[in-house]
């Protein structure tokens, strides 16, 4: 059962966060696959209009409702709340849409929990298995042109910035400037240019993926909006490391990650932009 076992990694307690949205036909093998590490599980509901929350509450989930449909980003917003309200020091989000493995928490929230990343990421590009798993090749081509684009305007070397499977250690969410990120998709995007200019060590993992009519996907026609939202916000952050300009994602105040001799992640202010 989840939860009966406390702190077994490093004694550190682990959070997994459910994002969940219209997520009955799915939520329950989401939920059976997560491992015995994880402390407490909650799910926040943006207002599903099937039985998403019921479910959750007889899964012994920690549930909390939104009182309308806010959108992706502000769900997150407020499990990243729930999460470090609760103690915990490792947080792993998981769609629970099914599409990415639970079963990969251990090996994600043991990145962060011994002290080798901030950030790790469940990548569905390393391994080859994006195709495979059913991805649309539309997406996947979006997918790596984009990625090409955020490496080469941020510097950074990642194999994917759009995976909705992420675990983060609890002095990154602190640092990050969670609130002032838009309240929709490219929520995801902001939040990794943020660790980016913190200076996080950001770890990936192959993640196989699953596509199928469940699993949640945006559409041709958000999945455009999305695409343009993260070129502009690309840029930005480019704009932002030359000083050139100072797009709002990335004007607050800078704590950035370092590393100390026993690998723990500790914070500095230090002006980055």
């Amino acid at each position: 059962m989840i939860g009966e076992v406390k702190g077994l990694i490093r004694g550190k307690r682990v959070a997994v966060v459910l994002p969940a949205y219209n997520a009955a036909k799915t939520l329950e093998a989401t939920v059976r696959e997560l491992p015995r590490i994880v402390d407490t599980t909650i799910l926040v509901d943006d207002h599903s209009s099937d039985e998403t929350v019921e479910l959750a509450k007889r899964l012994g989930l920690a549930v909390i409702v939104h009182d309308k449909n806010r959108g992706y980003g502000a769900n997150q917003k407020t499990c990243y709340r729930a999460a470090l309200d609760s103690g915990a020091d490792v947080v792993v989000m998981v769609h629970p849409d099914y599409q990415y493995s639970p079963l990969l928490v251990t090996a994600m929230a043991s990145m962060i929990a011994y002290g080798v990343y901030d950030l790790a990421l469940g990548s569905r590009i390393l391994g080859g298995g994006a195709l495979r798993g059913g991805m649309p090749f539309y997406k996947y081509v979006s997918n790596r042109a984009l990625t090409a684009f955020q490496n080469l305007m941020t510097g950074a070397k990642l194999s994917e910035y759009h995976t909705g499977f992420r675990a983060f250690s609890r002095a990154l969410l602190l640092a990050l400037p969670l609130e002032k990120n838009s309240d929709d998709f490219v929520f995801d995007n902001q939040v990794l240019a943020q660790a980016i200019l913190l200076g996080a060590r950001i770890g990936e993992i192959s993640c196989p993926t699953r596509y199928f009519p469940e699993a949640s996907s945006i559409n041709f026609r958000r999945s455009v909006i999305y695409g343009l939202g993260v070129l502009k916000l690309s840029m930005g952050f480019r704009l932002a490391r030359w000083r050139l300009a100072h797009p709002q994602t990335f004007c607050f105040p800078k704590q950035r990650l370092e590393v100390s001799h026993e690998a723990e992640a500790t914070c500095a202010t230090v002006d980055v932009t």
